[in-house]
């Protein structure tokens, strides 16, 4: 029995050896770059950038700072320097617009066989009042503090904006969507996550395939609106003098509102027609998998 003991033991020691000897071959090695711009409020960012994630801090000033984060997981600081060196990048400045452009050198992708990875990060300081077309393939996207339109796409990451006065225009293909304050229209989707919206201050289009929406509408949108999700549930909450043709539908789901309904003909559980305060913009909620509810917030 003591044998067994201390054969078990010894192969628990042996493997716990590995452990620890894997975690010291492989480590996270960083390299830092900072590119700094002279820039004025009403200028453009445009990024096209293979991986990485993009974060945006607005702030008053005539500066953008742009600093490039590199991180490799990799067994020496040599190996991590060839990974490095896969990723090349441009910067261009026609006045106050600044272009960056990002790309893998495709004939040394060898480099990431045998555990060998590589991360990147953008996060960029740039003035309080700016417009931003924001392109990557393998990243999340926040914007926080800004003045200015916004378009932003990602193929692998979530999306987040906060206190933005300006139109948004984003989508994502595998994460969810966080809105914070917008004064301006909203328009987003995504494949894989859902939409939270704290406010947004006009008119919002909403769109996911796989998760639930939760919005807030303070003020009178100008056009049609339409929240719709193929994967949950759809929660919003109207400021109480909104004008609005309200149509609801679900399929996997009840709907129920705060708001008086005038309805024609037979009432259906899964389906709603009707005008709040007389009527105005159509707001369409629609969801196959979930329920409806329409709050009304005074």
């Amino acid at each position: 029995m003591t044998k067994k003991i201390s054969l078990l033991n010894g192969i628990l020691f042996f493997f716990l050896l590995l452990t620890l000897s894997a975690s010291f071959i492989f480590a996270e090695i960083e390299e830092k770059k900072t590119k700094t711009f002279d820039v004025k409020n009403g200028g453009k960012l445009v990024m096209a950038v293979e991986g990485g994630s993009i974060n945006i801090i607005a702030k008053s000033g005539s500066k953008m700072i742009v600093e490039v984060i590199k991180i490799a997981k990799t067994s020496s600081k040599e190996k991590a320097k060839k990974l490095f060196d896969t990723y090349k990048l441009e910067f261009n400045k026609k006045g106050n617009d600044v272009h960056i452009d990002g790309e893998f050198v495709r004939k040394i992708k060898r480099l990431f066989r045998n555990n060998n990875k590589f991360y990147l990060k953008f996060i960029i300081t740039l003035p309080s009042k700016y417009d931003l077309d924001l392109r990557t393939s393998g990243g999340s996207i926040s914007v926080s503090d800004l003045e200015g339109d916004i378009k932003a796409k990602t193929s692998g990451g979530s999306l987040k904006f906060n206190s933005v006065i300006g139109n948004v225009n984003a989508k994502t293909s595998g994460g969810s969507i966080r809105i914070g304050k917008v004064k301006g229209e909203v328009k987003v989707h995504t494949s894989g996550g859902g939409i939270y919206v704290e406010e947004v201050m006009g008119t919002i289009i909403a769109g996911t395939s796989g998760g639930s929406i939760k919005a807030y509408i303070s003020k009178q949108p100008a056009a049609d609106c339409s929240l719709k999700t193929s994967g949950g549930s759809i929660s919003v909450s109207l400021a109480g003098e909104l004008k609005l043709n309200l149509y609801a539908r679900t399929s996997g789901g009840g709907i129920s509102t705060d708001f008086p309904i005038i309805v024609k003909g037979k009432l259906s559980k899964n389906k709603l027609k009707t005008v709040i305060n007389g009527g105005g913009p159509e707001l369409t909620l629609k969801t196959s998998g979930g329920s409806i509810r329409i709050k009304k917030i005074d």
